[in-house]
């Protein structure tokens, strides 16, 4: 396979008209969200189930495939400009047009309307236009209809009706390389083991990775199989490994061969018959080249290693967009993304892989089902936006977007029963959990829950759209469902809200799951989370959680509460018996009452289970958000809360990162030392006497609580005495 790295993060740029040192540099622009549709189905289609093809469950869009594109440009001085387009065109100068398909035109001096109108099935219509004034950026204006007319006596006509967005672009910024030619980079990276006989190679790569498998010295004639695992037991079960492939081989003089599909792997089996002969084995890593920003170390060696682990796992599942798993599904869950956009803004805070997977999800319109089919997922998807507002303050997307919010909003509503809930129609999947015999009848909290929560975020969307009619729409809704949830739900006895409804009554039934996210919603007062904590979260009669995806919310409630005690020594029991069992990345799934085989099975199949899994990651989050305590009070981290807590640890010392710069804390029982590169944070300290800082004032807040004011690039060193 001959395959085209383009180092997306690190490309060079076009060089542009030498005359001129001062000449603005082009990018490769496209209707905003086709270039992620697109690039999604290619990426989710590549899917198979030993070797089968396995194509996604749900609906898949695809990009518009007639564009326009246009902007007003002041010419000071004639100019060339040059044309790359990926499609047929034509192109305009103040509505007149070129003849044929021209690389380059001249745009006379003064004030000019510059147009190009692509078609492309194939690939997204794009434009790369290069001048010393005339590129091509995100501020063209773009639409799929121009509805545009001439009537008989000429006349063109107005354009009314027509919406027009600003265009999609991104690191495209070579004219040689257009958004079609895209892909991760590669490098080699060689076993740490090789077993060599006859016929076959067993390779062991010393931790799970990802890649495409490379034969050096292939020749011959017969069959060659390659059985990937995770584990030694998966690579060495050639009728049920989850992943292979098979080959027929007819090479007369030796070659290098790569696969033509990546695969995740540990552990590579090769074997082959016939005359062939391979000299060695090796692989070509796969990843997205993402800037490590964010870090964290303490006191605690083991704390470490599951952070590290956890770092790696959401760099391996981090590709053209943040996936579940890289073994099996390789797809794009909304519920799985959720959890890595958190993880991302605490590590690499890479805001284009977030963008890029919420458009993914979206898709266009008309909307015929849920997110993945799942009900929650689609929640989810609408928590996700309202999250990356928060850490990223980018207006820019969600105002753009806003009417694909609205429409999938719309979906929703028209979906609610009598009662004006979600309940679950045909074709709706409710999932919440991998947990056995989680009832999925009648009325779910849980759904309305994350429904409440979708229509607070539609509310604080719409004001950004100044849809003022919008925002109170959507939030008199939050409103009532709110209420509803607390008036049917709650339970004085259980000291919780119950799992659902049926016909009108309450289960008997206490789960984990809504009650868990209440806390951190802040839906409760502080009796109700008092309650919670102790009747549902810390009591072992209610059905324990087994998947890292849950167990992320149930600590996160957990140190809300301020168990940060507590939840570190579930993070060294759950995330550390991983690690015990020889894990490298972290799982799909981890129950501790499992042993031998089982460990690796899950849905039926004997290595089912997905060991390198994104939800798996989330001490990353719980690390940064709740030990460091560093989280934005306001979007984009204009200002910012640092509340940190040791939990049990001697020492820590971390970096978050933020739209523009980092935030760096050290901190013990006696010492804080903090810096921001931007924002005007606030340093809040339990201490059982008042700190002293020189740089700063320190306020009491009572209870032994104290704040200070940390302002932007300024060094503060804070002794105080730990509660």
């Amino acid at each position: 396979m001959k395959k085209i790295v383009y180092i997306f993060l690190l490309c060079g740029l076009f060089a542009t008209d030498l005359a001129s040192a001062q000449a603005k540099k082009a990018t490769w622009i496209y209707y905003p969200g086709d270039f992620e549709v697109w690039l999604g189905n290619k990426m989710q289609n590549r899917r198979t189930d030993r070797g089968a093809f396995l194509p996604v469950l749900w609906k898949m869009d695809s990009h518009y495939v007639l564009v326009e594109f246009h902007k007003d440009f002041d010419v000071p001085a004639a100019e060339e400009v040059k044309l790359y387009v990926e499609g047929t065109y034509n192109v305009k100068v103040d509505g007149q047009a070129f003849v044929g398909y021209p690389k380059s035109i001249t745009v006379p001096a003064g004030h000019h309307k510059l147009s190009l109108k692509v078609y492309c099935q194939d690939r997204v219509p794009s434009v790369f236009v290069q001048g010393n004034t005339v590129v091509s950026d995100g501020t063209w204006l773009t639409t799929f209809e121009d509805k545009e007319w001439i009537d008989a006596t000429g006349k063109v006509s107005d354009k009314s009706g027509t919406v027009y967005l600003n265009a999609g672009a991104w690191n495209f910024n070579n004219p040689l390389m257009p958004p079609s030619k895209f892909s991760l980079p590669t490098t080699p990276q060689h076993a740490v083991s090789s077993d060599k006989n006859a016929n076959s190679f067993f390779l062991d790569f010393g931790k799970e990775t990802f890649g495409f498998v490379k034969l050096h010295g292939l020749k011959g004639k017969g069959k060659l199989h390659i059985y990937y695992g995770e584990s030694k037991e998966e690579a060495q079960s050639v009728d049920h490994c989850e992943t292979l492939d098979e080959l027929t081989i007819n090479e007369p003089a030796k070659k290098d061969s790569v696969m033509e599909l990546s695969k995740a792997l540990r552990y590579v089996n090769v074997q082959f018959d016939g005359s062939i002969s391979v000299d060695s084995v090796s692989m070509l890593y796969e990843y997205a080249p993402l800037k490590e920003r964010g870090g964290f170390r303490c006191s605690d060696a083991e704390v470490n290693k599951i952070y590290d682990v956890s770092k790696y796992t959401l760099s391996l599942a981090t590709r053209e967009f943040f996936i579940d798993g890289i073994k099996r599904d390789r797809w794009i869950w909304s519920g799985d993304a959720y959890q890595s956009y958190a993880m991302n803004y605490y590590s690499f805070f890479d805001s284009p892989t977030v963008t890029r997977t919420i458009l993914a999800l979206r898709g266009k319109d008309p909307v015929t089902s849920h997110i993945n089919t799942i009900m929650d997922y689609t929640f989810y998807w609408f928590l996700s936006i309202n999250d990356y507002y928060q850490y990223t303050g980018d207006k820019t997307f969600i105002k753009q977007f806003y009417p694909r919010m609205q429409t999938l909003m719309d979906y929703c509503l028209a979906r609610r029963d009598k009662n004006g809930m979600m309940s679950g129609l045909a074709g709706d999947w409710l999932f919440i959990d991998w947990a056995d015999g989680l009832s999925k009848k009648g009325e779910l909290s849980f759904e309305q829950l994350l429904f409440c929560r979708s229509l607070e975020t539609m509310a604080t969307c719409a004001k950004l759209n100044n849809d003022t009619e919008g925002a109170a729409k959507y939030q008199a809704l939050a409103d009532e469902l709110k209420a509803k949830i607390f008036k049917l739900y709650w339970n004085e006895q259980k000291h919780a809200l119950v799992h659902s409804l049926i016909d009108g009554v309450q289960s008997d039934n206490v789960t984990r799951y809504t009650n868990m996210f209440a806390i951190f919603f802040n839906y409760f007062n502080e009796q109700q989370k008092q309650d919670v904590k102790q009747n549902v979260l810390l009591n072992d009669k209610i059905q324990k959680i087994t998947t890292p995806y849950m167990r992320f919310y149930e600590l996160e409630a957990l140190c809300a509460m301020g168990e940060q005690d507590y939840v570190l020594k579930q993070m060294k029991d759950y995330w550390g018996g991983m690690l015990k069992l020889g894990a490298t990345s972290f799982w799909e799934e981890y129950n501790p009452d499992k042993s031998g085989a089982d460990v690796y099975a899950m849905y039926g199949r004997p290595f089912g289970k997905s060991l390198c899994h994104a939800w798996g990651a989330s001490p990353i989050y719980l690390l940064g958000k709740y030990y460091l305590g560093i989280k934005p009070l306001t979007p984009g981290y204009n200002t910012y809360l640092v509340e940190p807590n040791l939990g049990g640890l001697k020492w820590m010392d971390g970096t978050v990162p933020t739209p523009d710069g980092d935030i760096k804390m050290y901190c013990s029982a006696s010492e804080i030392k903090i810096k921001g590169d931007s924002g005007t944070g606030i340093l809040r300290i339990k201490s059982k006497s008042k700190p002293a800082c020189k740089d700063a004032t320190i306020v009491s807040k009572g209870n032994n609580v104290y704040e200070l004011t940390v302002e932007k690039g300024k060094n503060y060193a804070i002794t105080y005495t730990a509660l």
